[in-house]
């Protein structure tokens, strides 16, 4: 080997250990803030009788918890970063320490209490109202704790007065988990975490079998998703759902794989997907789309007939809610109108302004981006779709990225792996804290400028980098490890 080779091999193998390094302190560090209980992270609960979440009350102060997550959150993304440095380069570890890196830690979450997040409690309290016979459509926490249910109590402030967002298939997943979970808030939060762990774990498992054969995009879906511990953090330690519905719509994308020109695809095959997902997989084929849209209706309608009009109702009445973080207020802020949750704070017309530009940044990456994903011609459709509403709606959380993340795994390498983890990882920095606002004045200083100006400006640059990679194509992209593995021209390929 020329020197020059074994100084490239030096660098990379610095990339390498920087990346083992920076993620395994990223998710040893989420993990303890998790151990050491309620915190301005991890909201407070009533232990169980013995089974999990398991969890040891230190009472760390609000200060050291919340820069000690913000410190994880940046070293975790220089972590992943590195590493999809290394593999670019030629990098090939092996693939068996992530896996078993990925497991341990999903294992580790799913028995501690959440963190980052009161959603999952909102979760367990909605699943109780099904248990006891109402509706989490029709009825508010509040109005259950006036009527004596003792969970509804303790929901947290943010939720007391929201009736449920989601779909009954969410209710569902809620009430199975109340009813297995008892009259115990903590433990109806950890089946509900179980389900979410299950489908990440499904998730790791379906990208590991469709890029088997391709060592460079495999590694890189496995630091995308499956050791990203900004990604663990936001769907398996918090218990997000939206975990589920990215194992339901990438099971659909990969049902509905590639199908060759001198073959239609099956009604089986389509009504799976439809079911799973839609797409615009199938759009040439007007008897895979029917199929496709019988398979949708199958599933959600049934679903929304079982919940009732209550159901129906709650899907027109989120259209004007923003989040305090986003891209817009960069614009509007300066002017005094501070934006916030809830009709009365939105800036007139932002919502319809913000559907405007949505609609033409999803046709402007549609028309745009490659289509580099051979045999799976659904992902960059809603790769496309994903990238104009996640950038672009005033109504954002950081969970929300995994709809992203989870089809970028499968997307070859570009630019747009440096904007989606920049974004995300000042995304995760606004919404560390769950429990409630430090009780130091300095501190929520920082931490309001943090997400009013920081975070919404990393929020407006990354959204004007993507229009940017638009409209000059300089996506940087790699169609050749998509389609073969290009051999590592550096290190030598490890089993």
């Amino acid at each position: 080997m020329s020197d020059r080779n074994t100084r490239a091999a030096g660098k990379n193998r610095g990339f390498v250990w920087t990346a083992a390094a920076c993620i395994t302190v990223s998710l040893l560090v989420m993990i303890v803030i998790s151990v050491a209980g309620p915190s301005i992270s991890v909201p407070a609960m009533t232990h169980t009788s013995g089974g999990p979440p398991w969890w040891v009350s230190l009472g760390l102060p609000n200060d050291v918890v919340l820069f000690a997550m913000w410190g994880a959150a940046v070293v975790g993304t220089v972590g992943v970063g590195a590493g999809l440095i290394a593999v670019a380069r030629g990098a090939r570890p092996r693939v068996r320490p992530l896996l078993a890196a990925s497991f341990i830690a999903v294992a580790a979450f799913a028995v501690l209490p959440p963190g980052g997040s009161t959603d999952t409690q909102s979760y367990a309290i909605d699943g109780n109202m099904v248990v006891l016979g109402h509706s989490p459509y029709v009825d508010t926490p509040k109005q259950m704790a006036l009527l004596g249910d003792k969970l509804a109590v303790n929901s947290p402030a943010t939720w007391q007065h929201s009736l449920s967002d989601y779909g009954p298939l969410a209710t569902a997943e809620e009430w199975v988990s109340a009813e297995l979970g008892g009259s115990s808030l903590a433990t109806i939060t950890f089946w509900l975490k179980l389900w979410v762990a299950i489908a990440f774990g499904f998730v790791v498992l379906l990208l590991d079998r469709v890029l088997r054969d391709k060592p460079a995009m495999r590694l890189r879906a496995h630091l995308l998703w499956s050791v990203n511990p900004l990604v663990l953090w936001e769907i398996v330690a918090s218990g997000h759902i939206d975990g589920l519905a990215i194992a339901f719509g990438l099971a659909g994308l990969v049902v509905l794989r590639f199908v060759p020109a001198d073959k239609r695809p099956t009604l089986l095959r389509c009504v799976a997907a439809g079911a799973l997902t839609a797409l615009w997989a199938l759009r040439r084929s007007p008897a895979g789309i029917a199929s496709m849209l019988g398979g949708w209706a199958a599933v959600v309608i049934p679903s929304y007939l079982v919940a009732g009009t209550p159901a129906v109702s709650v899907l027109f009445q989120r259209g004007n809610q923003i989040t305090w973080d986003n891209l817009y207020q960069v614009f509007y802020r300066p002017f005094g109108i501070a934006g916030g949750l809830g009709a009365d704070h939105t800036p007139a017309h932002l919502a319809t302004v913000a559907l405007i530009v949505c609609v033409a940044v999803a046709l402007l990456v549609f028309f745009r981006l490659p289509d580099l994903v051979p045999g799976y011609p659904g992902v960059t459709p809603a790769l496309a779709l994903s990238l104009a509403w996640v950038f672009f709606w005033p109504y954002q959380r950081p969970w929300y990225d995994v709809m992203i993340i989870g089809l970028l795994a499968l997307y070859p390498r570009s630019r747009l792996d440096a904007l989606v983890l920049i974004r995300l990882c000042f995304g995760a920095i606004t919404y560390m804290e769950a429990a409630s606002l430090p009780q130091y004045v300095w501190l929520q200083h920082v931490q309001l400028f943090q997400g009013d100006w920081i975070t919404s400006s990393v929020r407006l640059l990354t959204a004007l980098g993507l229009v940017w990679l638009c409209i000059t194509g300089r996506w940087g992209a790699q169609p050749s490890e998509a389609s073969a593995d290009v051999s590592p021209p550096v290190l030598q390929p490890q089993t």
